[in-house]
Order: C-alpha cells, then sequence, then structure tokens
C-alpha cells in the first residue's frame, strides 16, 4: 500500500509550468511528445535475468520455473504468472512487504499483455498431461521510480524470458510416468517457445485529453489527468489496452495513439531482439572449448660472421669439418669420376680437339690459317673426309693428338671394335701421298687380286 503522504505533489507553479510546455510542444526533458527516453537493456550472468533502464526508471526481472500440476480445465497447458515488488529504494511511496495498489496495477496490465495475447506457447510446457507441467515465474523488481514503471517492466520482462532456458526432461520409468529432469551439464537447457513480444506503450493526456505524450515522466505523471496503456505487437495486432481512470478520450484519439503504438512497438522489438542476439553470441562463445595456447621457445643461436677468406683456407676448413668416413666416401667418387672420363670416347676428343685449337696464337684477329701457328698439313687433314685422314711424315709434330685420341676410344671400346679401331690407326700412323688419300680402297683391292 503507497502511503500518499511521502508521494511527490508539484506545486502550483510547477504544475502551471509544466502545463504551458506541453501547450507549447515542450517538455521538461527536452523530448518531443511522442518521443521515448533513452532505452538500456542488459542482462545477468545467469539465464533469465535481465535489466532495463528507461530514463531514470530502473527494473530488473527474473525468470523461475518448477514442475506443478496444471489446471484441471487446462490440462495440457502450463502457466505463466507475473509478480512485482516495489522496494521503498525506489520511490518513498513504496511500503516495504505488503503490494499497494500501484504494484497490483502492474502486475495484471502485465501480465494481461503477455498471458492473455498468448505470447508464450503454453502446450510446450507440458511435461506429462494432467500431471507435470512447467509454471514459469517472473518476478518484477522496481529499482528506481522514474515514471512510466509498466512499459519498462514490460520490457524487462520480455527481455528475461527472451533468455530465459528450463531444463531438459524425459519420461520414463516402469509405468512411463516418472519424469527425469536432465543436469544442464548433461543436456542442454531448452528456450521458451515466444510467439510474438508485446509492447507496452503508456500514453499521458494533458488538458481535458487535447495533449497527448508518450512515456511520461514522474513530474508528469503527478500532473496528468489520465493515462491509457496499449499492448501491441510489431505487427500491429492489439493485445491489451489498460484505461486507468481519470478524464475521457475521445475515439479519434485513440485509434492515433493505436498507430502512434504500432511504430514504438517495432521500433522496441528490434531492441530487445539485438541486445538477445548479443547476449546469446558471448554466451555461446564462452562456452567454446579452447585448446591451451602454445608457449613459444626461445632458442639461443651465435651469431655467425662471414669474413673474406682466400680459396685455400676456406678448402682447410671443409677438410677439418669433413669426418674421416665422408673423406674417403668422397675421395672415392672422384675416382670413380675420373676413370669414367678416361674411358670415355667423348673426352677423348675433347682433348685432342682441344689440344687442335690450343696451336692457335693470338685473339679472333690473329686466327689466320696461314700464320706460324697452324701448318699446312694439319688444314689439309682437317679437310679430308674422316674415312681416308692424311698425315705428312713433315707434319708428325702436329698429327700427334690425333694419335693419342684413335688410342684412347680403341682402349675404351670392346675387343672386336679395338681391333678394327687399332688397323684404322695404323693406317693413320702410316704416311701416305696424297693420290692414295683420293683413290678409292675397292679399286686397290681389285688390284691385288689380279696380281
Amino acid at each position: 500500500m503507497a502511503m500518499d503522504h511521502l508521494r511527490w505533489r508539484p506545486t502550483v507553479n510547477e504544475r502551471d509550468f509544466i502545463e504551458r510546455a506541453l501547450q507549447s510542444d515542450l517538455r521538461i526533458d527536452g523530448r518531443n511528445s511522442f518521443d521515448f527516453r533513452t532505452l538500456k537493456i542488459t542482462f545477468g550472468r545467469e539465464d533469465g535475468t535481465s535489466e532495463v533502464r528507461l530514463g531514470e526508471t530502473h527494473v530488473m526481472a527474473y525468470v523461475t520455473a518448477q514442475l506443478v500440476q496444471p489446471y484441471r480445465d487446462r490440462p495440457n497447458e502450463g502457466t505463466l504468472a507475473i509478480f512485482t515488488e516495489f522496494s521503498p529504494m525506489a520511490d518513498p511511496a513504496f511500503e516495504a512487504g505488503r503490494p499497494g495498489e500501484s504494484a497490483i496495477e502492474l502486475g495484471r496490465v502485465v501480465d494481461r499483455g503477455l498471458r492473455e495475447s498468448r505470447a508464450v506457447d503454453m502446450e510446450s510446457l507440458c511435461v506429462v498431461a494432467g500431471k507435470h507441467v512447467w509454471s514459469v515465474r517472473v518476478d518484477l523488481h522496481i529499482l528506481d521510480n522514474g515514471g512510466n514503471l509498466i512499459d519498462a517492466a514490460n520490457i524487462a520482462a520480455l527481455a528475461a524470458l527472451s533468455t530465459f532456458r528450463r531444463p531438459e526432461c524425459t519420461v520414463g520409468g516402469d509405468d512411463g510416468q516418472q519424469v527425469i529432469v536432465h543436469d544442464p551439464e548433461v543436456r542442454d537447457p531448452l528456450p521458451l517457445t515466444i510467439h510474438h513480444m508485446p509492447i507496452a506503450v503508456t500514453f499521458a493526456y494533458f488538458g481535458e485529453g487535447n495533449i497527448v505524450v508518450v512515456d511520461p515522466t514522474y513530474k508528469e505523471e503527478a500532473v496528468m489527468g489520465g493515462r491509457m496503456t496499449a499492448t501491441i505487437n510489431s505487427n500491429g495486432d492489439v493485445c491489451a489496452i489498460q484505461k486507468a481512470g481519470g478524464e475521457g478520450v475521445m475515439s479519434g484519439v485513440i485509434m492515433q495513439c493505436l498507430r502512434i503504438a504500432s511504430v514504438k512497438a517495432a521500433d522496441i522489438t528490434s531492441k530487445i531482439k539485438k541486445a538477445v542476439d548479443s547476449y546469446t553470441t558471448e554466451k555461446a562463445l564462452k562456452k567454446v572449448k579452447r585448446l591451451p595456447v602454445s608457449v613459444a621457445q626461445e632458442i639461443h643461436v651465435t651469431d655467425v660472421t662471414m669474413e673474406n677468406k682466400g680459396d685455400g683456407e676456406l678448402e682447410t676448413q671443409m677438410q677439418t669439418a669433413k669426418t674421416p668416413g665422408d673423406v674417403q666416401q668422397i675421395s672415392k667418387g672422384d675416382e670413380d669420376h675420373r676413370n669414367i672420363k678416361r674411358n670415355s670416347p667423348l673426352t677423348g676428343d675433347r682433348i685432342a680437339k682441344h689440344k687442335q685449337t690450343s696451336t692457335f696464337i693470338g685473339g679472333p684477329s690473329n686466327w689466320d690459317p696461314y700464320s706460324k701457328g697452324v701448318s699446312l698439313s694439319s688444314l689439309r687433314i682437317s679437310q679430308l673426309p674422316d674415312s681416308a685422314p692424311m698425315v705428312e711424315a713433315s707434319s708428325q709434330e702436329d698429327a700427334q693428338p690425333v694419335t693419342e685420341s684413335s688410342n684412347a676410344e680403341a682402349k675404351s671400346t670392346s675387343s672386336a671394335g679395338a681391333i678394327g679401331e687399332s688397323d684404322e690407326a695404323q693406317e693413320i700412323g702410316s704416311p701416305k701421298s696424297l693420290k692414295d688419300a683420293i683413290k678409292p680402297t675397292h679399286k686397290r683391292k681389285k688390284k691385288s687380286g689380279r696380281s
């Protein structure tokens, strides 16, 4: 029961100032006639708790649930109950303990907007028909009275119901009627099924209903001549209307208020959903099991400075760094590589060509075949075909690299090939004339046969 002697009463001057300001389309806090105060929604650590700040008004909501027996006329539906508590700390006019008229009115208006509009699916709260259903209870605590408690309490109740999670339960036992309530750590709790969000929008009337404002403050409530609360969802469906006495209002003004309430309800619904989504996302991230972060280990490595050293010093360092086994393997591989090079016919040709070209004196400008570096006999031999090379006796020194290359090729070939190549080498080594080189070999053989 509210103590009337502690309620704030405006003076005559204050009343006149507020009314004249409203007639000039001004409000004492600087808002327009159809503007809400700043809305802030926060949530507690546990599911089903919320705090709403609407200007200076502060309301906290807490939702709980327990298994009870259903009503006989509705055996398949759960229950939803709204309880309010007005603390003397919020307003000196509130009395502790026993609820007053304002507390009862607040509970009924919020309960009518939520329960009568079927916003919460009651059939989903049934566990065993006729025996066990969930009873959801919403406790509204008024922490600070700054005006328009109904709207703030309604928003707090919706936010708390949106984040509430009831324990999951199964039916078992021998008779199939035993209810097992699972721990939240074993099975994730289940949210409530909310079809829509009925938002309460309160209008205050001044000057015989000619002036209408939204979301009245504490001082405006003390001066207003009447009040109406319209509960409407974002789709424009009217869930409930509460006219708490006072001055009469025309039907045209009521329809205008419903249109304004529909716009405000859509705006407040989006804010509630945004706050609930952010809370749900933050809580889901906390549940994610993260692997421990591996700590990086520091490895101390000595700095290496490169110095300009000769080839001899680098070779000595490499030899000292190698192990004896590595040295043996490397030396063995080098010997094999050298033997392959010696026995291959390509290396013999390369050596011979290198020795022939080494006789040139000077650069490209001095590469003259008639110079002293090249003899005419070696030039004639290079122009002859490969089958019958000819070397004169005066150019034995120049032809010596050619005989050495033919000997190297003979060593690397098989025994059969070596015999044939040795005969050719003998013919090349013997002195021949230019006529013998031009003369075909088959004719010479025929003459020898006839003779």
